[in-house]
């Protein structure tokens, strides 16, 4: 079963990028450099930022559902990111060197089913979470700390 994996656009990040740090916490937002890598996954490009690259850490709504499960977390975008990740059947690196989450959602944005697995396993669970035939979409979450980490599609 073939799948999409996606990260966030940029648009609503774009007026962000080059801000002052008293500019940013007036929004709620945080300028980050990361420090070691990975730790540090932007959510746009879907890629862990180098040592010395700057990141903004803010609050996501990733499921705007809605629903009781609407939902929002800490992600970090880094700044200037601008090509979304946007993959067929590839699962990014960031995703696969973590423990994740992965949450199922019908079309109206009520949850179905959820799993927790290493990301060097996550097919497996993607397949039988989207063998129900009512499963719209799947959230990826990083499942230590919570941060949303992409949106998978059926194809």
């Amino acid at each position: 079963m073939a799948f999409r994996v996606s990260g966030l656009s940029p648009e609503p990040f774009r007026h962000l990028y080059g801000l002052s740090d008293q500019e940013l916490a007036q929004r709620g937002v945080k300028r980050c450099i990361a420090d070691k890598q990975p730790g540090f996954p932007d959510r746009i490009e879907m890629l862990d930022a180098s040592a010395g690259e700057t990141l903004l850490l803010l609050n996501h709504v990733c499921q705007p559902a809605a629903t009781p499960y609407r939902a929002s977390h800490a992600i970090f975008v880094r700044e200037g990111a601008e090509n979304a990740y946007d993959r067929v059947d590839e699962v990014p690196e960031v995703m696969r060197v973590r423990l994740l989450s992965l949450r199922a959602y019908d079309a109206e944005g009520m949850m179905l089913d959820a799993d927790v697995v290493d990301g060097k396993d996550v097919e497996s669970v993607i397949i039988r979470l989207f063998s129900l035939p009512q499963v719209a979409y799947i959230h990826a979450h990083n499942a230590k700390r919570g941060c949303y980490s992409g949106r998978i599609e059926r194809t």
